[in-house]
């Protein structure tokens, strides 16, 4: 009876468990433990767990480090931490925002080119952790986002491609990747397309009329986006009486009137 009750005692203190998974950036996580209850008799956490295997870690003190980097874990490397605490009492872990991939990409020189049949691609290194690539082309006296692919996530050399949406004459390219700590873009490469000029009419009806298959935007005068889209025609009808202003192709700020 005395063994029985003491394996219901221990089953009672163990009521939780916190998990979570990221990668291994090169930081220990840190954990806040409150005392297990209100008489302040034991601290919450009971044990913790890296990838499956119990740590050795001090846990029984009101704040303790998960030693991560004495695990001799690879950069990247998929980390899943438990952590198992008593009833009453719940641990904080205090930067899990460590756990998060960061952009440490590294572009192979000479790699970003856009090919004959209208893809852009890149090879990259060093990447450690699966984060999206963002192409971005400088259009309109700012950056656009033109096409968008995940990352591999591991270190070796991966090539990418995405189908490139170029405007006419000197097109700027990048890639980034978006992180916890704000991310890394590459340096831009420079692109030139031999395809005409876009140029616009205005109808009768008002509609514009482009010359070829552009992405455009309508804003008014005080810069505010009318209308966006793609196309080689702008259905203007549902605008009202005033001057517009226009981005297509490579050229900004031509004006229209919709009468």
């Amino acid at each position: 009876m005395a063994s029985l009750m003491l394996f219901l005692n221990c089953s009672l203190l163990i009521a939780g468990e916190i998990t979570v998974e990221g990668n291994f950036m090169g930081k220990n996580i840190f954990v806040t433990n409150p005392y297990r209850s209100s008489n302040n008799v034991g601290f919450c956490v009971t044990e913790v767990f890296v990838n499956g295997k119990l740590t050795t870690d001090e846990i029984q003190q009101s704040s303790f480090e998960i030693d991560l980097i004495s695990l001799q874990l690879v950069v990247g490397q998929k980390v899943t931490i438990k952590i198992k605490h008593t009833d009453g009492c719940k641990p904080k872990i205090v930067n899990p925002e460590d756990l998060k991939p960061r952009a440490t990409f590294e572009v192979i020189s000479g790699s970003m080119k856009v090919t004959k049949d209208g893809m852009f691609t890149w090879t990259t290194v060093k990447e450690t952790g699966k984060l999206d690539f963002i192409v971005e082309q400088k259009r309109w006296n700012k950056w656009v986002m033109v096409g968008k692919v995940e990352g591999r996530g591991t270190a070796d050399q991966h090539t990418y491609s995405v189908k490139y949406d170029a405007y006419s004459g000197e097109n700027i390219i990048r890639v980034r990747q978006n992180d916890v700590a704000g991310g890394k873009v590459s340096e831009p490469i420079k692109y030139r397309s031999m395809s005409a000029p876009v140029t616009f009419t205005q109808g009768k009806d008002q509609s514009i009329t482009f010359s070829a298959d552009t992405k455009w935007e309508v804003y008014d005068l005080f810069g505010n986006i009318a209308k966006q889209g793609r196309g080689s025609e702008i259905d203007v009808s549902d605008l009202k009486k005033g001057t517009y202003q226009m981005n297509y192709d490579n050229k900004s700020g031509d004006k229209f009137i919709k009468k």
